[in-house]
């Protein structure tokens, strides 16, 4: 690497960030499928046949050294001509010239310098989405013209009776109606739209009033300046929507470089090998398998298509499928099911299914994935939308009735000054920015959710449901245990020795274990891929992996993680490795015991049973080698009962239990790679913290509660003077805002007090 920056003038790489990066670590062959023309025609975001664009994720990005050699790329390759890194996303935009240099070799240089670029299926075709801008605009539009129109009303509200003022008033009126066309027509659209519909599928939501108002405050100030009766209530009107308008920017606010809607394309390869009758090989793209090919899968690659295995040593790791922590071994004429990943050398399979049709596939078109959660669940805010819109209407007709027999000349003002004092302005603002300011701040905690819907269906979760592998545990072992006769430290040492030149999970658990033994240098050394480790110095040897692999091994333990040794071929004992589980979980358990019922639902084998039962409250349901399949009617069983359920997992065996939730929650070690279509994303250091996250909600809906009370208090002040026939374009003016700000501040303090108790 040094050789490479120093001969294209990047030596200030090392300046930049001591121990920068990763060691790469590039396995020939494995971006030839990018040399496929079609393919790669795919993936491009831009082609014109001398110039492309393509936008890769880069996972190892992690620091400003990386940023400075992804942008500096053309010095590595002439071909690129420009590379610009989006760091939050973790993606390099890099066009280049397709005559000098191929994507293919671009992916290659990256590999090779320590940046390999992730491309799944989920990016075959994908196009960038353009950001919708248009709430930003009518924000724009409104703010604007709410400034306008109050720096037009000052003579208003203070009588000012200048000569000038008088001579031009009413051309400031009319310019006042000029700049509430865009407010009503653009900026307030939405809520007319929202209101109109509700009303034609009879369902009346808290936009009925909203658009009830914003139409009462446009009509009767039009009428007032045509008519020369006032100066209207323009002001109120654009207040109004601007604040609306500014809640709902607010509450959308979210996080652009997580996606909570992937699915397995995200985690599947572009292409494949497939072998013709021939014996030759070809590279095809994964939805072209059909059933009957026969397909090359390489050390490392993962299973596109349940098969039969052919030829070769299956060793294959399902636990992103199932969640079974244990590699599984294959035979010839076994079934390899989509979804796994082989561990062990190339293999051979023959295809049983399209991939369309495979069991990983057919999972992901279950209907749960179809469906929209939020269409069926409503909110508090649009819970009341009825009840205040039947409110505001009743008090309108009872007072008009009333004016009709005391002074019928009032009748229109009183009518229509209920219709504007009671618009649900505030109520309409109170869950929004109390939402919104909680996103924020459970963004800071690492606990990022896809909307703020999510965080009023947790405060009414009563069932949480943990997924084990990858969740409750890591993917990293703490405790082990020896059976077998006493090891020598001439034993000890050559097994540290042989230890340390491998990099397998197992291995390295293995290796810190035994920190206080001497290493000595081995006359030979062989990893045998999947299967274990040989070393040797002077007269002595040693095996370590697998029962098959170590010389007489009889010992069988089917439910745990085990590593057999032997010496001079003769068998001592075996290792078993068990699971580290997260800091804080017996803690979490018994605070979330304490409020509501939870359970686990794992893939994996039974032999974590005693460890787990001494972590969660008495009585906890715990259910092993579970299918996803299985995981999802369990938590569909749970709502059929009328429990609302969360389920926190971490792949995509837990992928349909969390679509089926009320709120799913995927737990990431790194919230850049692959997580599955869920509500939220939970960094996994906060894990412990889960159940400050749900009291957190619920007090986000005692605030919201309490704000609307306040919004009450404020619409019964401005009724009082409406039903009289008092109300003033300087009440509505001074009222409307003031209820406004006041929410806004309280629900803003409020929230950030609830969330200092968030850690």
């Amino acid at each position: 690497m040094y050789e490479i920056f120093d001969s294209n003038d990047l030596r200030y790489y090392y300046d930049l960030q001591s121990a920068a990066g990763i060691t790469p670590n590039y396995t020939p062959g494995k971006f030839d499928f990018l040399g496929e023309p079609e393919i790669a025609e795919q993936l491009l975001e831009f082609n014109d046949g001398r110039h492309g664009i393509i936008n890769l994720y880069i996972p190892t990005m992690h620091c400003s050294s990386c940023i400075w050699v992804l942008e500096n790329l053309q010095k590595l390759a002439p071909g690129i001509v420009q590379s610009q890194v989006d760091f939050p996303k973790k993606t390099v935009r890099i066009t280049f010239n397709t005559d000098e240099v191929s994507l293919k070799d671009i992916a290659i240089l990256l590999a090779r310098i320590g940046y390999e670029p992730t491309i799944s299926l989920a990016d075959s075709g994908r196009k960038e989405k353009t950001e919708d801008k248009k709430l930003i605009y009518q924000l724009g539009v409104a703010g604007f013209a709410f400034g306008n129109i109050m720096f037009l009303s000052f003579p208003e509200y203070f009588e000012v009776e200048e000569f000038w003022l008088e001579q031009y008033k009413v051309l400031f009126r009319w310019l006042m109606f000029a700049f509430s066309l865009p407010v009503v027509f653009y900026a307030g659209q939405d809520y007319l739209i929202s209101a109109y519909k509700g009303l034609r599928s009879k369902f009346m939501n808290i936009d009925v009033p909203i658009a009830l108002g914003i139409l009462v405050l446009f009509i009767r100030s039009t009428l007032e300046i045509t008519f020369d009766w006032g100066s209207g209530f323009f002001d109120s009107l654009s207040g109004l929507v601007f604040f609306l308008l500014l809640g709902k920017y607010f509450q959308k606010r979210t996080y652009s470089f997580l996606s909570f809607e992937r699915d397995y394309k995200s985690y599947f390869p572009v292409a494949v090998t497939r072998i013709d009758q021939q014996g030759r090989e070809e590279i095809v793209q994964v939805n072209r398998v059909i059933k009957g090919d026969r397909l090359l899968i390489r050390h490392g690659e993962i299973i596109p298509v349940d098969g039969v295995l052919e030829t070769g040593d299956a060793e294959i790791d399902y636990s992103f499928v199932t969640g079974e922590a244990r590699p599984v071994n294959i035979t010839k004429g076994e079934k390899l099911f989509a979804g796994g990943k082989q561990l062990r050398g190339p293999i051979e399979l023959l295809a049983t299914e399209n991939v369309s049709q495979s069991y990983l596939t057919r999972l992901w078109s279950h209907s749960v994935f179809g469906e929209k959660s939020e269409s069926k669940f409503k909110t508090l805010t649009d819970r009341i939308g009825k009840s205040f819109t039947l409110a505001v209407l009743t008090i309108a007709l009872v007072s008009g009735l009333y004016w009709a027999f005391t002074d019928p000349a009032v009748i229109w003002n009183v009518v229509t000054a209920v219709l504007i004092i009671a618009c649900p302005c505030a109520i309409a603002l109170a869950a929004p920015f109390t939402m919104g300011n909680m996103l924020r701040i459970f963004g800071k905690r690492k606990f990022y959710l896809k909307d703020a819907v999510v965080i009023e269906k947790l405060a009414t979760i009563d069932t949480v449901i943990f997924d084990k592998t990858g969740t409750l545990s890591t993917r990293r072992y703490d405790q082990i245990e020896y059976e077998g006769n006493e090891l020598s430290p001439r034993e000890k040492s050559l097994l540290k020795s042989t230890l340390r030149a491998s990099n397998h999970p197992l291995s390295r658990s293995l290796y810190n274990m035994l920190k206080e033994q001497d290493i000595t240098v081995l006359d030979s050394y062989e990893e045998h891929m999947g299967q274990g480790l040989y070393g040797s110095k002077g007269d002595a040897s040693i095996k370590i992996g697998s029962s098959e692999f170590v010389d007489n091994c009889t010992s069988a333990t089917p439910d745990k993680s085990v590593v057999h040794l032997s010496t001079n071929e003769q068998y001592r004992g075996h290792f078993i490795l068990h699971s580290q589980y997260r800091d804080g979980v017996s803690q979490l358990m018994s605070e979330l015991g304490e409020q509501m019922e939870i359970g686990v639902l794992s893939g994996d084998h039974e032999g974590e049973r005693n460890r787990l039962e001494a972590l969660l409250p008495n009585l906890t349901p715990m259910y092993f080698n579970q299918s996803p399949e299985d995981k999802l009617f369990f938590v569909r069983s749970l709502q059929d009962s009328g429990k609302k359920v969360m389920m926190v997992g971490d792949g995509l065996n837990d992928a349909g239990a969390l679509a089926q939730s009320d709120v799913g929650i995927a737990l990431s070690e790194d919230i850049n790679v692959f997580s599955p279509a869920c509500d939220g994303i939970l960094d996994a250091s906060k894990f412990k913290f889960l159940g400050t996250y749900v009291d957190a909600s619920k007090q986000a809906m005692r605030i919201v509660k309490i704000s609307f009370v306040l919004s009450l208090f404020y619409n019964l002040i401005g009724l009082y003077f409406a039903v009289t026939g008092q109300l003033m374009p300087v009440v509505a003016a001074i009222l409307m805002p003031l209820s406004s700000i006041s929410i806004v501040a309280f629900t803003t303090l409020a929230t950030n007090w609830a969330g200092r108790k968030i850690k």
